[in-house]
């Protein structure tokens, strides 16, 4: 399945005006391929993961968003419910706990998904498939939520995001709250789905994750995504200021000390009309006080002022 972004952009209503929390995002990811979305908190990453799956609430997005070169944003709810919603795109919610209810066990939960689709097929089968492909105890659908381990609870919610077998999966923060054992875990699973043919979206804070598993990786900060390109090229040759102050904060096993991005990322309420990263950015120009274009480089693009001149496609 390929997925085509462009000028995707989405705006939530508040009490103070409207929030511009994502603008003007471009990527494509072909069959099979997985990219990884990461940035500061408040950046955009999962109102993006939201409004590709067109489940924004309180909100309006725009752009184009094309599943194999069908235009999703344009379909009627039901038609998008029915056709695509669970069975070719589907999304990993942040916060397992949070995605199960603690009154029915793990099989109601998943009985509820294949009836509100229609599910044509046997129940038990495929809920089993389902529970057996995160490499989890079919025990584990007599219980209820609240009986489960953290990390056994985010495989139950993978399984179901995984129940319609999709075929593109939004995976926001899968790993978050889990000790690093569990952690290393699901990044294993991902691993494993990704090598059946699984495209997916990895959003998440920790650049070291996506290193493992993402072929192409966008870069949020301030609602834009600004460095996309190859996972080799980001973490050998990151472009974008934010991009390397981002991979300068991660410990490494040389015992070089992390450093960190002075400063607090601007107001989606009112942003900038200059370049968004202009105040911590240690190499601003004077030109970074206008908004900077997407500069071509050799496997995505730069939204920096710094390679206006500099031939990065070549």
């Amino acid at each position: 399945m390929k997925l085509s972004v462009k000028d995707l952009s989405s705006r939530y209503s508040s009490i103070k005006g409207p929030v511009y929390a994502v603008e003007d995002v471009d990527f494509v990811l072909k069959d099979g391929e997985s990219i990884g979305i990461a940035g500061e908190s408040a950046c955009g990453k999962s109102t993006l993961g939201l409004s590709i799956i067109r489940m924004l609430s309180g909100g309006k997005v725009q752009g184009e968003n094309f599943l194999d070169d069908e235009s999703i944003l344009e379909l009627s709810e039901p038609d998008f419910d029915s056709k695509y919603r669970w069975k070719k795109i589907s999304m990993i919610f942040q916060g397992a706990m949070n995605s199960l209810d603690p009154v029915f066990t793990v099989k109601n939960q998943f009985e509820e998904v294949l009836k509100q689709h229609n599910f044509q097929g046997n129940f038990d089968k495929t809920i089993k498939d389902a529970i057996n492909s995160v490499s989890l105890d079919e025990i584990v659908l007599k219980k209820y939520p609240h009986e489960l381990s953290g990390g056994m609870k985010q495989r139950v919610v993978i399984a179901m995001a995984l129940l319609l077998k999709p075929k593109f999966v939004i995976a926001d923060e899968p790993t978050t709250a889990l000790d690093v054992l569990i952690q290393a875990q699901i990044v294993n699973l991902l691993k494993k789905l990704k090598k059946d043919g699984m495209s997916f979206m990895l959003i998440t804070h920790d650049l070291a994750v996506l290193s493992e598993i993402a072929d192409k990786i966008g870069i949020m900060y301030g609602g834009q995504m600004v460095e996309f390109g190859s996972s080799f090229e980001i973490y050998k040759n990151p472009k974008h200021p934010y991009t390397q102050g981002l991979l300068k904060s991660i410990p490494t096993l040389r015992g070089d000390a992390p450093t960190y991005i002075k400063g607090i990322p601007p107001s989606l309420l009112e942003p900038p009309t200059e370049c968004r990263f202009i105040e911590r950015c240690p190499l601003a120009i004077e030109k970074c006080k206008k908004l900077p274009p997407k500069f071509e480089t050799k496997t995505g693009y730069v939204q920096c002022w710094l390679y206006e001149d500099e031939k990065l496609s070549n």
